[in-house]
C-alpha cells in the first residue's frame, strides 16, 4: 500500500538523503519496534494532528529520534509537506484514519531502512 508513495518520495533529491544512522538502528533494536511506533503515534498526535500548529514547518527536528528522520524522508514533517505529498489539507485536525496512515507510512519506511542496513545486505 505504501510502496507507490515511498517510490515517489525516493525520487526527491531532498527526501532521499534521509537515512537512519547506525545509532538510530541500535536505538530501535534496544527499544523495539512497538515502542518506536508508540513514539510515532505520540509525535504525530501532538506535533502534526492539531488544527493549529504555531511552529508549523519547524516542529520536526532533523535528528534526535528515528521517527523524526522518517518524518522528513516520508514528507510527514509538517502540514505543508503533508498537503504537497499526501493531499491531506492543512487548517483542520487530522482524523484517526490519517494519523494511522502517517504512522504506518513512517513505520514502513523505518522497516525498509532496517532491512537495507542489515549486515546481510552489505
Amino acid at each position: 500500500m505504501y510502496t507507490e508513495i515511498l517510490n515517489k518520495l525516493s525520487q526527491s533529491s531532498f527526501r532521499r538523503k534521509f537515512h537512519l544512522k547506525e545509532a538510530d538502528i541500535v536505538y530501535i533494536e534496544q527499544k523495539g519496534l512497538p515502542t518506536i511506533k508508540s513514539h510515532a503515534i505520540d509525535f504525530i498526535t501532538k506535533r502534526l494532528a492539531p488544527r493549529d500548529i504555531p511552529n508549523d514547518g519547524k516542529q520536526t527536528p532533523m535528528k534526535g529520534h528515528p521517527v523524526f528522520i522518517a518524518q522528513h524522508a516520508t514528507a510527514t514533517c509538517c502540514r505543508s509537506c503533508l498537503y504537497k505529498w499526501h493531499k491531506i489539507p492543512p487548517n483542520r485536525e487530522l482524523s484517526p484514519k490519517e494519523i494511522d496512515y502517517i504512522v504506518n507510512l513512517i513505520m514502513t519506511w523505518i522497516n525498509r531502512e532496517i532491512v537495507d542496513n542489515s549486515p546481510n545486505n552489505h
